[in-house]
């Protein structure tokens, strides 16, 4: 039977970062997080928790408009959204975001003056909408676990349990060493590096070149027992920057002679999504992020030699994740999960994704890119007014989350948020 939704709201508040946050050739001070509420016509009520990421989603729109402003883009769109899915029904919150994603997007390049917004732009507008119809999903039909809650058809695509999941914080550009080496103390065994330093190409590739080499210098007296060799792993993220394959195969070079190449665990979107170059020969595995909008995306990065998938529930809804998860399996290629900056609230979305997902090759755990503690000023505030403060897997440990059978019969808070 099809839900209604009969009522729509909607709350933003900016929560500001411990210092600036640095990627892409650009930087950000402070995350607006939005929460969507929705009321059914049968009474039930449910929010989501959404995160703008307008620098990771579509750089053009973030140096176009000034920080506050494309936040504000991704606030109206959102709103567009709500106006769209008020007195609609839906069988499912895929059918829902099928629905309205076209005329969400159509709005957007109007109001961004950008008409080739990117649809990850889109995609990320409309998480906390999306999060709040699979909760209101569940209130509608009694569902308490997320297990149940997941279409059949998906189910396979989760069907793992991750009893760890090793934590990737993210070392941007303004990421002291000092903090890298005590991350790594702390357990860390993974680090997404960012690449893609400002400046020209070839400034760039300088950058990005002796970032790596001064991390590896500092990281290589560390060893961990959830490597398949006992050593760190390097998650470089250039997140589409890098003109032509030529610089790609410097960098990669570059690596092989400091002796780090072997720990380079995956490289993730060297180019910008509208350069639809081989990656195949590069020397290390290349993975798809932001240039991904939907699962039919997905083997044409196959065929172009992608090697693994970046899966971003909320980034990108759950509804486009289970999609290409579905399809990733289909086609063998390895999932991790990535974070877009998350508050407490909205990383449940992705540790039971990341939890339901084989071991990363390379890795005994699972994979998760988790950077909030590094980056919000109030983090510890905020884990504080988690309605599950106190849980086990809340917070990482050694730079693992750890999952027990209670987490994957509950859903890991994830119904007790919305």
């Amino acid at each position: 039977m099809g839900i209604g939704i009969s009522e729509v709201s909607l709350d933003v508040k900016r929560e500001p970062l411990a210092r600036p946050f640095g990627f892409k050739g650009g930087q950000f001070t402070e995350k607006w997080l939005a929460t969507v509420r929705l009321r059914s016509f049968n009474g039930h009520e449910a929010s989501g928790v959404g995160g703008f990421a307008i620098l990771w989603s579509d750089p053009v729109v973030f140096h176009r408009h000034t920080e506050v402003g494309g936040n504000l883009i991704m606030a109206a769109m959102l709103e567009k959204a709500l106006t769209l899915a008020r007195g609609r029904q839906f069988e499912t919150p895929l059918d829902l975001l099928d629905g309205i994603v076209e005329p969400v997007h159509e709005y957007g390049r109007a109001i961004s003056g950008n008409p080739d917004l990117r649809r990850t732009f889109t995609l990320n507008s409309l998480v906390a909408l999306d999060n709040a119809a699979w909760l209101l999903c569940a209130r509608e039909r009694g569902i308490a676990s997320l297990d149940g809650l997941i279409p059949a058809e998906f189910r396979s695509a989760l069907s793992y349990r991750n009893r760890l999941v090793a934590v990737t914080p993210a070392v941007t550009y303004g990421t002291p060493l000092e903090e890298v080496l005590a991350l790594a103390r702390s357990g860390c065994f993974v680090f997404k590096v960012k690449l893609g330093a400002p400046g020209s190409p070839e400034e760039m590739l300088a950058s990005d070149a002796a970032r790596i080499a001064a991390l590896h210098r500092a990281l290589e007296g560390f060893s961990t027992p959830h490597t398949v060799d006992g050593r760190l792993r390097y998650y470089l993220d250039a997140n589409g920057r890098y003109p032509h394959p030529d610089l790609v195969r410097r960098l990669v070079e570059h690596a092989r002679s400091i002796g780090m190449l072997e720990q380079i665990l995956v490289l993730e979107e060297p180019f910008d999504e509208g350069l639809e170059f081989s990656v195949g020969d590069l020397g290390v595995r290349v993975a798809a992020d932001e240039s991904l909008h939907s699962h039919e995306d997905i083997e044409r990065k196959v065929r172009l030699g992608y090697r693994a998938l970046a899966l971003k529930p909320a980034g990108k809804t759950l509804s486009v994740t289970l999609r290409m998860a579905r399809e990733a399996l289909r086609l063998g290629v390895p999932c991790l999960v990535a974070d877009s900056g998350c508050p407490p609230v909205l990383v449940d979305w992705n540790r039971n994704v990341a939890a339901r997902l084989a071991p990363f090759p390379g890795l005994k755990t699972g994979l998760l890119e988790s950077n909030g503690p590094q980056h919000y000023a109030r983090w510890q505030q905020l884990i504080r007014e988690h309605p599950c403060y106190g849980k086990r897997w809340l917070e990482s440990v050694n730079g693992l989350f750890e999952f027990d059978d209670d987490y994957f019969r509950s859903g890991g808070g994830v119904f007790d948020t919305g």
